[in-house]
């Protein structure tokens, strides 16, 4: 009987290894070796086997509570793949903080906003581990667009649920205020005081758009954007490729382009103070780009350059126009004679990676950078560009109706298309205004672009709607412009930067991919861009290490698609 067993079992067994076609492959396996005799036969023999295994599939999707580059809590989500009958960790992500970092905030404002970013991380983090942790286990990490469409599906679902509870708060709060509302408590119609015969009527406040209501942020929409990137490293990871190449493939339906381009770095090397005692209000940023005849790796150097030479001139005022600043440096050098103390700007760094400054006007910065790079033997508008992140969304004074350039100096939104063409034509060095207005100051926007979109980009970043909604409205809440600052961020997918970026090449717009102020380690964003085709890439300035890692990276790729000359 044990025998008749046996012999069972060994026919089922013979059946089962044929039906899988293993004698035949173990034959091909060990003709196709012999004549190479590797020296690492079994290797070699589980190299060959490998190509027949199943493809791996998501187990097991983890998300955790870290901290991002300024000490804010963000989100990680870590992919596990069923790999060869056994569990493995592919790779891991993490989220940039969506929220701006003001630079001068109340501290209630400041807790509060610390409180929303928790319960925003606690909620992504409670997402990940139980809804699309089930929702993923078993699909393939390489098919992006279902794991995306999957998860877009959740997220519209809790957006809806949201609502639900919202209207039903709000009726609750109607009903409440009617039951409790009598006769007395109404207030009586007041009457507008007249003018005074001869005086001025101000009525720029009702020509001023008022300013749009702030783009709601689901809480917990971090857990959409880091499971898709996680997803798509997972799929890059899989299919022994870099990233980059894995989001180019995807873009163009798996047809892989026979020349991939850089991005130009837009690197940030001052960051503008706009409190007292610094009067320029109308600049946050100012960043070199280098040319395109240049390489990457040369184009970095010549920045740190440039930047080096600006921190010498800091720290020897006298040989550019004085500030606030540099004239407290001199006072400190005269009181502590024999000691080389740099000046108060330069120990400190932003978190956007460089150095914070303040000045008196446009000019004085402007000499500063021609100064540095005239020292160096650079000619800006040959050897460097300069691009200006103007931010005017913060400038704005509601109650005048105006933007405010300087300390007390307040110019009309048709005002601020004039100083900005004689801006360009006076310094044509200035080849990228970032947010020069508002993004409801639509007319403007008009206006500039036709003055001067053949000299110098108009880009919109805070001006411009968050991706999804960019995908959805198109051109309806964003002005006219040449191009667009992509941030990675919150709800925002993998796919829907596929479809909007090919959307935008389609209407001729550049494309930037830039990294948020609360930035992470995690160098993703680079391979993006790549990926992607982006024109230019805004990553900060060179300093702190959650900035410089994507530097590295940035000349990584280089370095290797200059070697596969693949690099156009």
């Amino acid at each position: 009987q044990q025998r008749r067993q046996l012999m069972e079992l060994r026919k089922e067994a013979a059946e089962y290894y044929r039906g899988h076609g293993v004698p035949q492959r173990m034959e091909e396996a060990l003709n196709a070796l012999f004549p190479l005799r590797p020296a690492d036969l079994y290797g070699e023999l589980a190299n060959y086997f490998s190509k027949f295994s199943k493809a791996p599939v998501i187990c097991k999707v983890v998300g955790r509570k870290v901290l991002d580059g300024v000490g804010q809590p963000t989100l990680e989500v870590e992919i596990y793949c069923t790999v060869k009958n056994y569990e493995k960790k592919i790779c891991s992500t993490v989220m940039t903080s969506h929220s701006q970092i003001p630079e001068n905030g109340f501290p209630e404002t400041t807790e509060a906003d610390e409180k929303e970013r928790n319960d925003s991380v606690n909620t992504a983090v409670e997402w990940v581990n139980d809804s699309l942790n089930t929702m993923l286990r078993d699909v393939e990490p390489t098919d992006q667009c279902k794991v995306d469409k999957i998860i877009g599906e959740y997220f519209m679902q809790q957006a809806e649920e949201k609502k639900e509870i919202q209207k039903q708060e709000e009726a609750a709060e109607i009903t409440l205020a009617l039951t409790s509302c009598t006769p007395s408590a109404t207030a009586p119609p007041v009457r507008k005081k007249a003018a005074k015969p001869g005086k001025k009527v101000s009525v720029v406040e009702r020509t001023i758009p008022p300013a749009e209501p702030l783009e709601s942020v689901l809480c917990g929409s971090l857990a959409i954007g880091g499971t898709s990137l996680a997803v798509a490293k997972a799929g890059a990871t899989i299919s022994c490729i870099p990233l980059y190449l894995h989001i180019a493939l995807l873009k163009h339906n798996q047809d892989l382009p026979k020349e991939m381009a850089l991005p130009l770095p837009m690197v940030t090397l001052l960051n503008c103070e706009k409190i007292p005692p610094a009067k320029l209000k109308l600049v946050k940023e100012v960043m070199l780009v280098p040319p395109f005849q240049l390489s990457l790796k040369q184009g970095i150097e010549r920045v740190l350059d440039v930047q080096k030479e600006l921190m010498r001139l800091l720290e020897s005022p006298g040989k550019v126009q004085s500030s606030p600043q540099l004239a407290d440096s001199k006072k400190s050098k005269a009181q502590n004679a024999g000691k080389k103390a740099l000046p108060r700007p330069l120990k400190r760094i932003s978190h956007l990676g460089c150095l914070i400054t303040g000045y008196d006007s446009l000019e004085q910065l402007l000499l500063l950078m021609q100064t540095a790079c005239s020292n160096l033997g650079l000619e800006l508008g040959t050897d460097m560009y300069l691009g200006i992140n103007c931010a005017a969304h913060e400038l704005m004074d509601y109650s005048k109706g105006k933007y405010e350039i300087l300390t007390g100096t307040f110019k009309s939104p048709d005002e601020m298309v004039d100083m900005y063409v004689e801006l360009i034509n006076t310094f044509p060095f200035i080849i990228a205004l970032i947010d020069p207005f508002r993004k409801e100051d639509r007319q403007q926007w008009n206006n500039v672009c036709c003055a001067l979109g053949s000299k110098c980009y108009l880009i919109a970043e805070e001006a411009a709607s968050c991706i999804s909604k960019l995908k959805t409205d198109q051109n309806i809440n964003t002005p006219t412009c040449s191009g667009v600052v992509l941030k990675y961020v919150n709800q925002t997918k993998v796919s829907d930067l596929i479809e909007l970026t090919a959307l935008l090449d389609g209407q001729r717009h550049i494309t930037i991919l830039g990294s948020p102020d609360g930035e992470s380690s995690d160098d993703s964003l680079v391979d993006l861009a790549v990926g992607l085709g982006a024109r230019f890439i805004k990553l900060g300035g060179l300093s702190r290490g959650e900035r410089v890692t994507k530097y590295n990276r940035l000349l990584a790729i280089e370095e290797e698609l200059a070697k596969n000359r693949t690099l156009r």
